[in-house]
């Protein structure tokens, strides 16, 4: 299912993560001050803007409260970063509200001034971010080709007491490319599980997956 997303400020991690986003399927605009990151993304991206995203009019112009994500990527300046996941949060009332921090100071601000998500880039990489942004259970992403990859997935309480199968996995690389790799539970991992291996609370689940099948909802 394709989603719109907004990503705000053009440095190495928005640039990674809003065209990953594309790549992905997703609609995806972006915004930054700088008329020469901006207009780099062209073609990169769904749409361009240039222009500073702390603006409440600038926000209300490109129909920010239509968007289902908005990802605050905005580096050096903490200040712009804080006031645009405000206004983003408080003003426009976005579900999902990502927002990069540079400094734990900066992500507990962020945190209190309400963004659902804080990502420190030194930790998670923009296409990591990417491929996690609508799996609210999915950690972790890792790339192994251009169209594969590894993901670490919490179970969900709607999945514990269910088996593989029933919460719709597969143990074998299913016509989705989805499967299930391992089971973590406890201190020791469950290699290659069976389909009936029944979902405890806790496990975290290791999934290989090609680009998109987890978004696609093949694991719930």
């Amino acid at each position: 299912m394709a989603h719109q997303v907004a990503v705000i400020g053009m440095g190495r991690f928005g640039t990674t993560l809003a065209r990953e986003m594309y790549d992905i399927g997703h609609d995806v605009l972006i915004i930054d001050r700088d008329e020469r990151l901006a207009q780099s993304m062209v073609g990169h991206v769904t749409y361009v803007v240039t222009g500073d995203a702390t603006a409440t009019e600038l926000l209300e112009e490109v129909g920010i409260g239509n968007f289902d994500t908005a990802v605050v990527a905005i580096g050096t300046d903490v200040q712009s970063s804080i006031l645009a996941t405000v206004l983003l949060k408080k003003q426009f009332k976005l579900d999902h509200v990502i927002a990069r921090a540079t400094s734990e100071i900066h992500g507990t601000t962020l945190t209190a001034v309400g963004a659902d998500r804080v990502v420190f880039p030194e930790q998670e990489t923009g296409i990591r971010t990417a491929h996690s942004l609508f799996q609210r259970d999915v950690l972790e992403y890792m790339a192994l080709t251009g169209d594969f990859g590894f993901s670490k997935v919490n179970v969900s309480p709607d999945m514990e007491g269910k088996t593989l199968e029933q919460a719709g996995f597969s143990t074998g690389r299913d016509r989705y490319g989805v499967a299930v790799i391992a089971i973590k539970r406890g201190r020791d991992p469950i290699l290659n599980p069976a389909k009936d291996e029944v979902l405890q609370v806790g496990d975290m689940l290791v999934v290989g997956s090609k680009e998109g099948a987890l978004d696609q909802g093949q694991a719930k």
